[in-house]
């Protein structure tokens, strides 16, 4: 979809959200596409804790990343904003705002993401 502003073309954002229960807890995530990116949060309660974007670079095969805010140890939405911009080739922002207790959990909830991916590209 796209809107005129001014005499420029522009696209809208537009949202999609879903949820998941994963390990019995309901995983909530939000997503925003924005013109040649998006922004994935992902959380169980409505925090915005931590804020890190990621984008390919022409000099290295791995995208560039960096946490904008947050706790600097927390690497779960570096690292997720660096895959998810791997994988679409777009710029990512990302919002993980859920405990890092297993990493087990960490992978069911990238892989929920994949699958929404594969169901709805046009959402990201």
């Amino acid at each position: 979809m796209t809107e005129t502003l001014n005499g420029a073309v522009a696209d809208a954002i537009t949202m999609h959200n879903f949820s998941e229960r994963i390990l019995e807890q309901v995983i909530h995530f939000h997503v925003m596409k924005l013109s040649g990116g998006f922004f994935l949060w992902v959380g169980s309660s409505p925090v915005l804790s931590n804020l890190a974007v990621s984008m390919s670079s022409k000099y290295d095969s791995m995208p560039l990343s960096t946490l904008v805010m947050g706790d600097p140890s927390n690497t779960a939405p570096n690292s997720l904003a660096q895959r998810l911009a791997k994988k679409t080739k777009k710029q990512v922002y990302v919002s993980y705002s859920l405990p890092m207790t297993d990493p087990n959990f960490s992978l069911l909830v990238e892989n929920r993401i994949k699958k929404e991916l594969e169901l709805h590209p046009e959402h990201f």
